[in-house]
């Protein structure tokens, strides 16, 4: 634990892209295409607010492709885990987008599309590339998550749209926030809402019903979702009021409580040194050091890292550079113990060890107001349910 303690005290920004003055935007989602260790050509994707997406080499992070083909905003960006080359994206516009990014075309390779009114504002992809799900807005009484086979990428050689598997619609009454396929078993599915509830699902199931294992309630709604612990049986959730939660899913069947995290706001809870948080960000489970972590923030693009101790979130360290707005989305790569960030002053940043920066322009970016915040209150209810 020590050792990783020492590798986030001393990241320093090694890179940071540049962009024209025209060009400056929002930078809203990052995700990293993995390769083999050793292999070069690396590469981040990053959303916009312009609804484009932009691709960089990971290590120098110059541009290298860069992909317009939706007419809202992107809600999502997703690297396929097992095959190198495709990226998919999902957009208020109502589409889900493959892109190849070896491609010299920036055409879509497939469309996914969904029902008539459908706004997708969160998705993600099975770890096994085999199943992509994204979660809409409600539109009068309907919310859906909606099921596409993302094979039809690779057995197709029609350009054409690519209709659903299939949808839930019971589960959730509220804007669907974020969906997050299990990191090892690509049956397993959590989802989270304005609705405060965070669902978990086997979608090998033939029902709905019947997918639904487990449903917790965070008495908010639901900005950030992901899995945690050794066995990845555990699911923490953060809510647009700075609430963070952790449940044990282990703890269903037996008479050990399910929730080991109750923090309704981050913000007075957490004891910093130096400084204040503004908001959280999201969280990754660190698996050397069998520790999740969480990231937050200030609006002045200040970055802290916290840890989850003792059934409270604890500061550990805040890093020493900074970006100057609200940070919006990272990238932890456990391989190399960097850290890639991107936020509101349109800079897309790369953290390592003892880095240091060689600059060789002047420094470009955008302090706007931030929406980030939004606020929404939703009727309490039981703090979990176990379906039986």
């Amino acid at each position: 634990m020590e050792e990783i303690e020492q590798w986030f005290n001393h990241l320093r920004i090694a890179k940071r892209s540049t962009q024209k003055a025209e060009e400056l935007t929002y930078l809203l989602d990052i995700d990293c295409l993995k390769v083999p260790i050793g292999q070069s050509g690396q590469l981040v994707a990053v959303s916009c607010s312009n609804h484009c997406i932009r691709v960089y080499n990971k290590q120098t992070l110059t541009l290298v492709q860069q992909f317009q083909g939706h007419s809202a905003p992107v809600s999502g960006i997703r690297f396929a885990q097992n095959t190198g080359n495709l990226l998919f994206s999902a957009s208020c516009d109502g589409t889900v987008k493959c892109w190849d990014v070896r491609s010299s075309s920036t055409d879509p390779v497939q469309n996914y599309t969904g029902y008539p009114n459908n706004t997708f504002i969160s998705f993600d992809i099975s770890c096994n590339d085999l199943v992509i799900c994204a979660g809409t807005e409600k539109v009068e009484e309907d919310t859906f998550m909606v099921f596409w086979d993302a094979r039809t990428v690779t057995n197709t050689d029609s350009h054409g749209s690519q209709e659903s598997l299939g949808v839930y619609s019971e589960t959730h009454n509220n804007d669907i926030t974020q969906v997050r396929f299990h990191p090892s078993n690509p049956n397993m599915l959590a989802s989270g809402s304005t609705d405060g509830l965070v669902n978990i699902f086997d979608i090998s199931q033939e029902t709905e019903d019947d997918a639904l294992l487990a449903t917790c309630n965070s008495d908010s709604s639901v900005s950030f979702i992901g899995w945690s612990g050794k066995e990845l049986e555990q699911i923490f959730c953060m809510t647009y009021d700075e609430g963070f939660y952790l449940w044990d899913l282990a703890h269903l069947h037996n008479d050990e409580p399910i929730t080991l995290v109750k923090t309704q706001d981050a913000r007075e809870s957490l004891k910093l040194d130096n400084g204040h948080l503004d908001y959280l960000i999201g969280g990754f489970y660190h698996e050397k050091a069998e520790k999740l972590f969480v990231l937050g923030g200030t609006s002045m693009g200040k970055l802290h890292f916290l840890t989850c101790d003792a059934s409270e979130l604890a500061h550990l360290h805040t890093l020493h550079d900074r970006h100057s707005a609200i940070i919006r989305a990272f990238y932890w790569d456990s391989e190399d113990n960097s850290l890639l960030t991107c936020g509101e002053d349109a800079q897309l940043f790369l953290w390592k060890p003892n880095a240091t920066e060689l600059t060789t322009g002047k420094k470009t970016s955008m302090k706007l107001p931030s929406d980030v915040h939004r606020k929404m209150r939703v009727r309490s209810k039981n703090s979990y349910q176990s379906k039986k």
